[in-house]
Parts: structure tokens; sequence; C-alpha cells
């Protein structure tokens, strides 16, 4: 399970996705995570579904290795799936005692687990295709603006990337002792859920003091190089907004625009009416 969590993880391409202009897919991720939050019908989750199956292609990063960091949280998009099924009022298809299954709860729990789906792959991307270097310099350009009243952009945008960089190695960091005590005969896949909570003590004492450690290790390394901040510091590598940002963000507007327009004057039953009325269903 450890090893099937990929966040923060990048992948290392030379695909057109890689190639982006970073600040620019900051802003597109962004972007993409308010349209799944605008997405509301079946028609909509398409369009989203083939967008990300495109971009996933162009990114070239294979489709097993981004599947692979949903297992981790597949718990949490199956209690939010049941959990909408259940929970959600209109014309009821089963009943079971007290608990109902309704035709609006089917519709609820599947685009819920979608949109978890499309937000935990979608984001993914972001890092798979940005070194964390990049990713420290695009966040601290976007937030430099904000520097005139006061707010520490490269400080920020150091934290957000070191503590961004740092979840694979302490996943593992948590592999390897997870392994090192059941070598010595730990338990932890049987018993109670009290005696696993108690079985996972010995793991994260030590993790917490390895934590503790890297993060002197990293702080004496950054003050061996003389690091005293972003105050007076040149970049190695300037971002320049090219033809291909230009090209993907005309892209994204088209997809943005059709979501919207999908949103605002409901194609879905319009397409269904048409539909009806010559007969086609």
């Amino acid at each position: 399970m450890i090893r099937d969590i990929t966040i923060g993880q990048y992948y290392p391409g030379y695909s057109q996705i890689h190639k982006l202009d970073t600040r620019l897919k900051i802003l597109l991720t962004f972007g993409y995570m308010v349209s799944v939050f605008l997405a509301k019908d079946f028609l909509a989750y398409l369009v989203i579904f083939l967008s990300l199956c495109l971009v996933v292609a162009t990114a070239e990063v294979p489709f097993r290795f981004i599947l692979r960091g949903l297992r981790p949280v597949f718990l949490i998009i199956a209690f939010t799936f049941v959990l909408n099924l259940f929970m959600t009022q209109g014309t009821d298809l089963v009943r079971i005692g007290a608990l109902h299954i309704t035709r609006e709860g089917v519709y609820t729990a599947c685009y819920m687990a979608l949109r978890i789906i499309f937000l935990i792959i979608g984001c993914s991307l972001l890092t798979f295709t940005t070194k964390p270097v990049k990713l420290t310099d695009g966040i601290e350009a976007l937030l430099k603006p904000f520097v005139r009243f006061g707010l520490p952009a490269h400080e920020l945008a150091m934290m957000m990337t070191i503590a961004l960089r740092f979840i694979p190695t302490l996943l593992e960091e948590t592999d390897k002792i997870m392994k090192a005590q059941q070598a010595r005969g730990a338990d932890f896949e049987t018993g109670s859920i009290f005696r696993r909570a108690k079985a996972m003590v010995p793991i994260f004492i030590p993790l917490i003091v390895g934590a503790f450690r890297m993060a002197s290790d990293l702080a004496m390394a950054m003050e061996a190089r003389c690091y005293r901040g972003g105050e007076g510091r040149t970049k190695m590598h300037v971002f320049r907004f090219g033809r291909k940002d230009a090209q993907a963000l005309a892209l994204f507007c088209i997809y943005l625009a059709v979501i919207l327009v999908e949103r605002i004057f409901d194609l879905q039953t319009f397409m269904l009416e048409m539909l009806r009325t010559f007969g086609m269903i």
C-alpha cells in the first residue's frame, strides 16, 4: 500500500506537458479543479474524462503508474460512494429495511466518486510532469505580486515544495520501518482495529525521529550553502511564456468554455429532448 502512493513524485520525461511553463501548469491545474466542481451531469464528466485522457497521453506518463496512486484512496472513494448512495433522497429503486437506494442517489454517488478520481489524477499530473525546483520557482513567481502586501512568497513556496518533496521520502522510510518490524515478528494485518492501531506505534515513533533528523540535515545543508532566503537571489532558468504555452492556454479556454456552456444551458437535457422528439430513444 505504501508503495502505491505516488503523491509528490516526479516522472522524468520530455513530453510537451513537461516542457510547459510551470506557472501556466499551476494555473491550469487550479482551473481544472474548478471545472470538475462545475460539472453536474454525464455529458460534462465525459468531456472531462476525454480531456484528461488526452493530457495523460500527451504527458507520456504510464496510465498504470497513475492508477496506482488511486489505490491508497480507494476506501475514501468507496465510503463517499456508499454515503451518497444511501443518503440521497429521491425516487426509490431498492429498499432494504430503513435503507433505500434512489435513482438520484445512484447518479450522485457515481458523480462524486468520479469527481474525486478526476481531481486526484489531474492534480497528480502537476507533480508528475514538474520538477520540485521548478515547482518552487513557479509558486514563487505566482505569489510575487503579493510581496508588496507583506506576503513572504519565496519562503511559502519553499515550504510547500519541501513538504511535497518529503512525502515520497517519508513513505519510503515508513515502508522500510514496517519491513524491519515485520522481520522482528510484528503483525499489522490481523486482530481488532485497536490492536492494529497499537501495532502502528513502533512505526510512528522511529518515523517521527527520522523526520526530525532529515529536517535537521536539510537545514544544515541549506546553511552550508549560504541559503538566506529569496532576497537577492537570481534564477538559473528564467520562465518564458512561449508559443506552446499559448496553444495550451487556448485549448484549456476552449475546454472550460464547453464545461460552462454545458452547465448554463444544460445541453444534456436538450440533447435528450431532441432524441425523444425524433423517436431515437
